[in-house]
């Protein structure tokens, strides 16, 4: 994982976290800019707290623009991802199906990609309908590779915490 290629200051957005949350926080600004028709991004953790958010005031980063995005934008997305995360792990278990790795709700006016990180930790995507479903899942895929080694418990604390903080 690359850090950002600025140094932290008072004024630097992220400035007092660890470098492992910058870097996260600087993971999913990069998602978001990359990926064309991503409304809403949101890392949850294995107990539906939102951990990383798109939305503007949340990780003092900048957001994507989710004015199409669900009502109370990553707080909702956290919250269906957490509950669609439970219901696949649930059916993988009565099917004997291993392990959830990604799910994807298609609908008339958007896309829900969800995606495992580490711990039962979980990636969900809000998209537009007509979003390149193989770009998002791509790019889904590398922020996860690059997050779920990182994810610690310390860390998900720490952001956690600075989630709380941003409220």
């Amino acid at each position: 994982m690359t850090a950002p290629s600025r140094t932290p200051s008072a004024s630097t957005p992220g400035f007092g976290l660890s470098a492992e949350a910058r870097n996260l926080h600087w993971l999913l600004t990069n998602l978001v800019e990359e990926v064309p028709g991503l409304l809403s991004v949101a890392v949850v953790s294995s107990d539906g707290l939102l951990l990383l958010s798109s939305d503007p005031g949340r990780n003092n980063e900048r957001p994507a623009d989710h004015s199409g995005g669900p009502k109370g934008s990553s707080a909702d997305l956290a919250t269906i991802v957490s509950g669609v995360g439970s219901l696949t792990i649930g059916a993988a278990k009565l099917m004997d199906g291993g392990s959830v790795k990604q799910t994807m709700v298609a609908m008339e006016e958007g896309s829900l990609f969800v995606m495992s990180i580490s711990d039962g930790s979980l990636l969900g995507v809000h998209a537009t309908p007509d979003c390149d479903m193989s770009v998002v899942a791509y790019h889904m895929a590398l922020f996860v590779g690059r997050a779920g080694h990182v994810l610690t418990p310390e860390l998900r604390s720490e952001l956690r915490q600075s989630m709380e903080n941003a409220k």
